[in-house]
C-alpha cells in the first residue's frame, strides 16, 4: 500500500516537469515565429503602414502564455504572405 502511494506521488510530481518542458517548446516556437513575422511583415519605413496588427496581437498572445493561439496566427499570416514557415525546433 505504501509503495502504491509513493508511486502515485512520484507520478504526480513528474507531471509539472513534463508540462513545463512542453510550455518551453511552445514558447520558443512562438518567439521564433514572432521574430520572423515581425521582421518580414512590419513596414517601418517612411510611408509604411506600420506594424502588422495580427503579428502584434500574436506577439501579445505569446507573452501571455497563449502559445497555441499565437503560433496558429503567426503561421497563418506568414503563409498568407507567401513565406515558408520553418519547422519547429
Amino acid at each position: 500500500m505504501t509503495r502504491c502511494l509513493f508511486l502515485a506521488a512520484a507520478a504526480l510530481c513528474a507531471v509539472p516537469v513534463v508540462a513545463q518542458a512542453q510550455d518551453d517548446k511552445l514558447k520558443a516556437r512562438c518567439n521564433q515565429l514572432y521574430a520572423m513575422a515581425d521582421r518580414a511583415l512590419s513596414r517601418r519605413g517612411e510611408g509604411g503602414g506600420g506594424p502588422n496588427m495580427i503579428v502584434q496581437s500574436a506577439g501579445i498572445d505569446c507573452q501571455k502564455g497563449r502559445y497555441e493561439q499565437g503560433i496558429r496566427d503567426l503561421e497563418k499570416v506568414l503563409r498568407a504572405q507567401g513565406y515558408t514557415v520553418p519547422p519547429a525546433p
